[in-house]
């Protein structure tokens, strides 16, 4: 599935919601259905930087998909981590690097985060994308 129909998928999802109270403890639920990290890659290499709480972030590349997972130590933050992860999960490289993202606007998630929250989100995304040109780079060779 391309990134843009998950998105699209989301954004349905979380129309289904009036009111933000709703609307997080649906990404609280959402972060639990997570698959957990392997704890061997809860290292500090693997934290984001810029997040409020501890995110552990990895990624490896299965044929030319990248295979995200992650973890955090609060709830909210791992059922965000956990959106992006669907989003852009069993992707290209490239697909990841040309994303745009858009649910993150459309479900008006940025706007209802804690600033420190939403520059955690911001980092979460760089990584990713990070993560997809390093991939990208490596199959070029």
């Amino acid at each position: 599935m391309k990134i843009e129909e998950i998105e699209n998928e989301i954004v349905e999802e979380f129309s289904n919601f009036d009111d933000w109270m709703d609307k997080y403890s649906y990404i609280i639920e959402f972060g639990k259905t997570l698959p957990l990290i392997d704890e061997k890659y809860k290292t500090k290499s693997n934290l984001i930087e810029g997040c409020q709480s501890q995110v552990w972030l990895n990624a490896e590349l299965e044929g030319d998909k990248i295979i995200f997972k992650a973890d955090s130590d609060a709830i909210i933050t791992k059922g965000i981590v956990g959106l992006l992860i669907r989003a852009l999960s069993n992707q290209t490289p490239d697909d990841v690097l040309n994303s745009k993202l858009d649910f993150v606007e459309k479900i008006g998630l940025k706007e209802h985060l804690s600033p420190t929250r939403a520059n955690g989100l911001t980092a979460m995304i760089k990584q990713m994308k990070l993560y997809a040109l390093a991939f990208k780079t490596k199959m070029s060779k």
